[in-house]
């Protein structure tokens, strides 16, 4: 899908385990309503231009205004948040403290017996809300073809700094949060058999840290990427490596990024007070096919995604970060001593390509799908999809 744009005023407690240690979780409950009438009142006050400075110019300069337009007039008068909160308060949430920090989380539960435990990241510009067209159905019971039963317990946290939990140090790494989730999956929540996990985005990068660090508590990943430098073209050619045609469409699209598409990422590793301050108190500020079955990338979705920033004030606690982060790809290809499985997943509007002779040298790759639907948060953009490849994961779970 295209990239999420950010830019128009730009109950019970869970059940653990037995051997869970008594650390304090609270149930949580979103309740931003007294911010509304603020946020409304600056939607209502931004002044756009009345016509486009140069109305032949496409989307490759950046978001066009009369999309912009749209979005506002929505945003005034269709925009329900109440609505959306009340969606988002039907997933059963929860905040804990680790070394200092509030964590907030979705701890939504199977009731079979022998579910799996699964660790579901976000990344950025994204939070839990991605998830929440998979959280139900993946705790439900699916039989497999051979007649293996899999379900889930879904836990998916709101990253340090975003949304709920707290902002973390200013040199707080991917490292440090990889730390703490795997001790809210093990020490908070008792699954110290062991678990299973799926990022998106910086998620992917938190996943494969937690995969590549924590042997002995994830015992099977899911990722959309990883974190070393995909290959360029000429790099892939020179291996003669065949590409399908959803992959050809996901390099074409890794070209275009590298080239112009990653604007935000330079302003938020080395100026993130910038956009961040900019963006704050302003709330206005993919796949060509979003917002049409099975994609629920619709502008009611995005407007509840930059309405969810805004209204915990978390904008620029969430881009610091890029700048905590700033050497996240590693050139040299290594496997992790580790002897977990991993199912990677391509979606072919995503923004990098890594094949899968490039990723099978950074894992123990047992399953490449590739799907021609979808793109960097295919959570929305593909819900389907992403409960197909978690459940293959399940099938290659053991604890």
């Amino acid at each position: 899908m295209a990239q999420t744009i950010i830019c128009l005023l730009m109950v019970s407690l869970p059940a653990m385990s037995s051997d869970a240690p008594n650390l304090h979780v609270e149930p949580f409950r979103i309740d931003l309503a007294h911010e509304l009438p603020r946020m409304k009142a600056l939607v209502q006050n931004t002044r756009l231009p009345v016509t486009a400075l140069y109305p032949a110019a496409g989307i490759e300069f950046g978001i066009r205004l009369d999309f912009l337009h749209d979005l506002q007039v929505e945003w005034l008068n269709e925009f329900n948040w109440t609505k959306q909160e009340a969606a988002l308060n039907e997933l059963p949430q929860f905040t804990t403290e680790i070394e200092g920090l509030t964590v907030h989380f979705v701890h939504a539960k199977s009731q079979e017996s022998d579910r799996i435990p699964l660790l579901m990241m976000h990344g950025w510009p994204g939070s839990f809300q991605e998830f929440l067209p998979v959280i139900k159905p993946l705790t439900e019971l699916w039989i497999s073809p051979t007649r293996k039963r899999i379900s889930f317990d879904v836990v998916a946290p709101s990253l340090p700094g975003f949304l709920f939990s707290s902002p973390p140090p200013q040199n707080w790494t991917t490292n440090d949060t990889a730390r703490i989730f795997n001790t809210l999956m093990v020490d908070v929540l008792g699954y110290s058999q062991g678990y299973a996990l799926h990022g998106t985005d910086r998620g992917s990068v938190i996943g494969y840290t937690l995969y590549s660090t924590f042997n002995t508590s994830v015992r099977a990943a899911n990722l959309k990427s990883i974190p070393f430098v995909a290959p360029t073209p000429d790099e892939i050619a020179a291996e003669n490596i065949t590409l399908s045609d959803i992959a050809k469409v996901t390099k074409e699209r890794t070209v275009d990024y590298r080239t112009r598409g990653m604007g935000y990422f330079t302003e938020q590793t080395f100026k993130p007070n910038s956009i961040g301050l900019a963006l704050y108190d302003n709330p206005i500020g993919s796949d060509p096919r979003a917002g049409t079955p099975p994609s629920v990338l619709t502008h009611e979705t995005l407007l509840t995604m930059v309405s969810l920033y805004y209204l915990t004030q978390t904008f620029q606690s969430s881009v610091w970060l890029y700048a905590q982060n700033p050497n996240t790809f590693a050139s040299d290809y290594v496997k992790p001593a580790t002897d977990a499985p991993m199912v990677f997943s391509l979606f072919e509007f995503d923004l990098m390509l890594w094949p899968k002779e490039y990723v099978e040298r950074a894992s123990n790759l047992v399953l490449y799908k590739e799907h021609d639907f979808g793109g960097h948060f295919a959570g929305l953009d593909n819900p389907p999809a992403v409960i197909e490849d978690l459940h293959d994961l399940g099938l290659h779970f053991e604890f």
